[in-house]
């Protein structure tokens, strides 16, 4: 695809809205595939003209139900067309599309629908109707319930509750009997107005609502563009969480703007599969799913026979030594050099091909620190991956690694647009246009966000002499010891996260003489781990607690403190009996640590490693997916780092 091709179709005009440019893809590109969709083994596409149709009935539909400029709808559900066709239709009306996660608990859509005051939900399925007739139950103010599938529906007959054909029918009709409707659907929306409303994670307190505008999006995704994220005609796969401001920055606002082919798979659990099948060319993930995907890849290899195991950790040691001397500076030695076509025919090439990403021209990874092992391996397989960094507030796109000159501890320059400068007290401010106006009814946090069009960050970081940012942590994690040691438990706890068996953790002595840590293990990986050494357990708690998983966590500690302040490193730790979960509140839907929570629920755990007890009886409570609430009683270790 040339990059001379947006002057077809959108020329980085940022005074225009989504459903502008997607009527502008649909007139020059009709019959080119915008969608495509995995259901019951079958990819369905469907084209720019027909997503454009699809947009302007759902629009129409839903102004007969009296849908109109800033009224809020709430979207509930897994990537779907459906629901990517109803945030665009409720932003071409000048409303609020309000995605929201699927496993939200109803406590926290019930914030957010409080919030908005949402009167119209757009639903996945039975289970989403579900919740949210629950909460019309208890007041909510929700009036039209539209749903995509309809098993398991056909019995209900609560008021407002209509299926997407029927809204589209209802749509089509009105589009077909007035001539002008078209147009006019089209043209309203305005550059200002919104393009979707999304949530901060809130890591502090309740998530704050951030309304991004159609100017805001497009200015993002020019920015980006012109930093080399992403080219004109990617294929994508559309997998990330709805209600996480990166797919929608990716998914719709660069999907349309530069008419990406967007694949969507057919559930969660097969996005592995379908990854394979559609062999992206950008591929956004959290360094979690990179890890995990990691973690398969070598569940893999330690199941075949001896002869492929040897050949692929010659290979990887290869290619993984020549990727480091790049890193550095260097060049690979002469047999790094005339051994890597072998590898890229027996080790590396197979191994993209069977996980989809022979094609990958831009990887990237974000909203972490990924670790070092985790990134050298897949640079070493020639996936160039790359870190961005982003906000909700900045609409995704701050700043991108150079594919050429890719730093571990940076995240690159600032992108094109994109102005960062650091404040006295050290934190990173923002300005661009993708910078939103302001947090959704809150005018005092938009003052403490907001000054003179700088946007306060909460961001620790510092700019290198040559331009490249360093992030280190959120600015209000900022801590002292009681020997007034200054550090950032987020960047501590990411170090610790570089480990595959680190899943999560929690680094505490603000105020106290020493540190610790509260470490969660990551079972997938630790279970291979004792499988392959014959060490059994029975539970994830159990396993946490095996004196071989606590040595090998405590080498990972080990490994981190030789990389901190004598004063800053940690002495103590305990190795917790369960995961901490975004449905106990301990960590947020984007699993970042809730540290007032998890300091007050583990208490006793704290008052042991600091009391000098070498064990603790922790009870702690767990939240099924039935909704009920259940208490896990273990007696933990507390060891010596």
């Amino acid at each position: 695809m040339s990059r001379a091709e947006p002057a077809l179709a959108w020329n980085f005009e940022t005074d225009t809205t989504l459903i502008r440019v997607l009527a502008q893809n649909a007139e020059v590109f009709p019959d080119r595939v915008a969608m495509r969709e995995k259901d019951k083994g079958i990819w369905n596409q469907t084209t720019w003209q027909q997503l454009l149709e699809i947009v302007l009935c759902c629009a129409a539909g839903l102004e007969e139900l009296d849908f109109k400029a800033g009224d809020v709808m709430l979207v509930l559900g897994d990537n779907r067309p459906r629901l990517y066709a109803g945030m665009l239709a409720a932003g071409a009306l000048g409303g609020y599309a309000m995605p929201a996660f699927p496993d939200a608990t109803l406590d926290e859509i019930r914030h957010f629908v409080h919030e908005a005051g949402a009167r119209f939900a757009l639903a996945e399925d039975q289970e989403q109707v579900d919740k949210i007739l629950d909460l019309r139950e208890q007041g909510a103010t929700i009036e039209h319930i539209i749903y995509d599938d309809p098993r398991g529906l056909a019995a209900y007959a609560n008021p407002g509750l209509i299926s997407w054909d029927t809204l589209q029918a209802k749509g089509a009709e009105l589009v077909i009997r007035n001539p002008n409707l078209r147009n006019e659907l089209i043209a309203r929306a305005q550059p200002e107005g919104p393009a979707v409303f999304v949530h901060s994670s809130g890591s502090t307190g309740k998530p704050k609502g951030v309304v991004l505008s159609h100017r805001n999006l497009l200015a993002g995704v020019r920015n980006a563009y012109r930093g080399g994220a992403f080219q004109f005609g990617e294929s994508i796969l559309a997998y990330l969480p709805m209600a996480w401001v990166g797919d929608f920055a990716v998914t719709m606002g660069a999907g349309i703007a530069l008419h990406f082919t967007i694949n969507i798979p057919e559930r969660q659990e097969t996005v592995l599969q379908n990854l394979r099948e559609i062999a992206p060319t950008f591929y956004l993930a959290a360094p979690r799913s990179w890890d995990n995907l990691l973690t398969t890849i070598q569940v893999r290899m330690e199941d075949s026979s001896w002869l492929k195991r040897l050949v692929y950790k010659f290979f990887m040691a290869l290619a993984i030594s020549a990727e480091k001397r790049k890193l550095e500076g260097g060049q690979p030695t002469l047999k790094q050099w005339l051994l890597s076509p072998i590898g890229e025919w027996l080790v590396y090439g197979p191994i993209k091909d069977q996980f989809g990403l022979t094609r990958l021209r831009g990887a990237f990874t974000g909203g972490e620190a990924m670790g070092e092992d985790t990134f050298v391996f897949y640079r070493a397989l020639g996936i160039k991956l790359r870190q961005l960094y982003g906000q909700t507030e900045t609409s995704a796109y701050n700043a991108i690694q150079d594919l050429n000159e890719v730093r571990l501890h940076t995240v690159g320059r600032p992108l094109p647009g994109v102005d960062i400068r650091i404040s006295d007290a050290g934190e990173i401010l923002v300005r661009s246009g993708s910078v939103f106006s302001g947090y959704f009814k809150q005018d005092e946090a938009t003052r403490e966000s907001l000054e003179d069009g700088w946007l306060h960050t909460g961001d620790a970081g510092y700019l290198e002499p040559d331009g490249h940012l360093v992030v280190l942590g959120r600015l209000s994690d900022i801590v002292h010891t009681a020997k007034g040691e200054r550090y950032i438990p987020n960047y501590i706890e990411n170090r610790l996260k570089f480990s595959p068996y680190i899943k999560d953790a929690a680094v505490l002595g603000s105020g106290r003489d020493t540190l610790s840590a509260i470490i969660c293990i990551d079972k997938e990986a630790v279970g291979l781990w004792a499988e392959l050494r014959g060490i059994s357990y029975i539970s994830y708690a159990d396993l946490s607690q095996k004196p071989q998983v606590i040595a090998l966590i405590a080498a990972a500690v080990k490994h981190v403190n030789s990389a901190l302040p004598h004063g800053l490193q940690l002495r103590k730790f305990v190795c917790l009996h369960k995961e901490f979960d975004a449905d106990d509140g301990e960590i947020t839907r984007t699993r970042k640590i809730r540290r007032n929570v998890v300091e007050e629920r583990y208490k006793p755990i704290i008052d042991a490693i600091y009391g000098h007890q070498n064990t603790v009886l922790m009870k702690a409570k767990v939240s099924y997916e039935s909704g009920e609430v259940g208490v896990i009683e273990r007696t933990l270790s507390v060891q010596e780092a």
